[in-house]
């Protein structure tokens, strides 16, 4: 049987890989939380040298996410930005409260423009979580028409970023307590650097572990009131892979 250019087509193209959650940990927090916490003597590597090579696993991480997918993710570009930061500060030795501050700024920076984002035609909902790779936008818009409730649904997805953007100023705020109440010692030491890793290591339980709780109810939230306002299933809305 001949193959069509369209059957070919079909042949090479791969399912895209999903990302491994383990990979993602053990790169992001655990090895990075393990070299500065225990790594970091003159004996080893040292305060600064555990910092570079501490950072460099996230950082490799990031840029191996931007060149498989081939386009800038706007999170994962932030990530590496905020790593960099780190490092600079640390390596530079600046007062730990710098340290703070940029924990609690990114996310704040971001909460405040999904609130900014709202009085646009892009609010950021629609990227994070109203789009075609997670719902059949498509024909949600249809139904939603169909019923008379494309009013309240715009009433929803104000409802949907505004939860959103709490989650990030409760990251905020989550990010700069901890900085805060870890990093005590000077830089450039080898208590600061293990104060650093324990900070790493409770990024996730402490902060991440609520911002998600906070992303699932909004999910929620949305998912809900999308089935009742357009009387269509979840399995009618959402994108099968």
């Amino acid at each position: 049987m001949t193959e069509t250019p369209e059957n070919a087509g079909n042949a090479v193209a791969k399912p895209e890989k999903r990302e491994s959650l383990l990979a993602n940990l053990a790169l992001n927090i655990l090895i990075p939380t393990l070299i500065l916490t225990k790594a970091s003597g003159e004996d080893m590597l040292g305060t600064k040298w555990a910092i570079v090579v501490a950072l460099a696993f996230p950082l490799a991480y990031g840029a191996r996410d931007l060149l498989r997918s081939g386009k800038v993710n706007f999170f994962s570009a932030l990530g590496v930005i905020s790593i960099c930061l780190t490092g600079g500060i640390s390596l530079l030795e600046l007062d730990a409260k710098y340290i703070a501050i940029k924990e609690a700024a990114i996310p704040g920076l971001l909460g405040i423009a999904t609130v900014i984002s709202l009085y646009t035609p892009w609010p950021l909902v629609k990227t994070l979580l109203y789009n075609d790779r997670v719902l059949q936008v498509e024909r949600i818009a249809r139904a939603l028409a169909e019923k008379g409730n494309s009013a309240r649904f715009d009433q929803t997805l104000s409802h949907a970023s505004w939860m959103i953007a709490g989650s990030f100023f409760v990251s905020s705020t989550l990010n700069y307590l901890l900085a805060k109440i870890l990093l005590v010692s000077p830089p450039g030491t080898e208590a600061f650097n293990e104060e650093l890793g324990k900070m790493t290591a409770l990024s996730f339980p402490v902060i991440a572990l609520p911002a998600m709780l906070i992303l699932m109810a909004t999910m929620f939230f949305l998912f809900r009131r999308i089935t009742r306002l357009t009387e269509l299933t979840l399995e009618e809305i959402v994108v099968h892979q």
